[in-house]
């Protein structure tokens, strides 16, 4: 993930839910992305498998 964009999603969760610790919001905002990012890559992959059938 960019950078500057996790920092920013970090700084709109803070905004919406101030009592959440910064730290634990980065952390939130890296494992949300990093599982979209999985789930992504799985229906990419599932897709492709059936187009190969």
């Amino acid at each position: 993930m960019d950078e500057e964009l996790h920092r920013e999603w970090t700084r709109r969760l803070l905004s919406l839910h101030p009592e959440i610790p910064p730290d634990a919001a980065s952390l939130f905002v890296a494992d949300l992305y990093a599982q979209a990012q999985a789930d992504l890559d799985a229906e990419r992959a599932e897709v492709d498998f059936q187009r190969e059938e």
